[in-house]
């Protein structure tokens, strides 16, 4: 038996969100709201969708880590020949999505995604552990395996390849670099009249803010 779907239903009263307490840029704010989500210890802080699409328009969405926010824009890592990998090659506009309960936060990001410049896949590579990055080489991410004996077969003889962890990045794994062109900020309030304010970019790089009906 399904529960009804007013058993789900939560009012959010934690906290309120004002054009005039916000920073100008919207990147240094999701700063700000990141910040505070790790301040609260929530779960996984960095984890956001990430909603991709084919040339003709067929979306997919899934979870993946920020791993870092500067002025360029928001930073992750993965395989270039997994699903989303080829969706980007073919249409480089994404949206990334970052949701936290309890702190009863939203924020959407849309822009363009292009790679990373190598030197930084690289440095990011080398910092991550030796397993992690054994299985960079062992995973041909979003192709169909034979089975779990196949993968960790294949990472075992990885392992016995490379005895003193000395593991070059693989050509088809590194960073994409998101460039916002508009930024979102939803914090829920109560009787769902939230509040929601979106920052757009201009031709000429400047951002503008307005507050949107929830």
């Amino acid at each position: 038996m399904q529960p009804e779907a007013t058993s789900f239903r939560k009012d959010y009263t934690r906290h309120t969100l004002d054009e005039r307490g916000v920073d100008a840029d919207p990147i240094a704010q999701l700063g700000v709201w990141l910040e505070e989500a790790v301040l609260a210890d929530v779960p996984e802080p960095n984890a956001m969708t990430l909603a991709t699409a084919t040339l003709d328009g067929h979306p997919s969405a899934r979870i993946v880590l920020l791993r870092g926010l500067d002025r360029r824009g928001l930073t992750f890592y993965t395989n270039y020949d997994s699903r989303k990998g080829h969706e980007l090659a073919a249409n480089p506009h994404a949206a990334i999505v970052f949701f936290w309960p309890t702190q009863e936060r939203q924020v959407r990001v849309e822009g363009r995604i292009d790679r990373a410049p190598a030197p930084e896949s690289d440095a990011y590579f080398q910092s991550r552990p030796l397993a992690s990055r054994l299985g960079a080489w062992a995973s041909d991410q979003s192709q169909i395996i034979a089975g779990r004996d196949a993968l960790e077969a294949r990472y075992a003889d990885l392992e016995k390849a490379h005895p003193d962890g000395d593991v070059p990045r693989p050509p088809h794994w590194g960073g994409y670099l998101l460039a916002p062109t508009a930024i979102e900020f939803w914090q829920g309030r109560a009787s769902r009249l939230h509040d929601r304010l979106r920052y757009e970019l201009d031709g000429e790089g400047r951002w503008s803010l307005q507050r949107l009906s929830p």
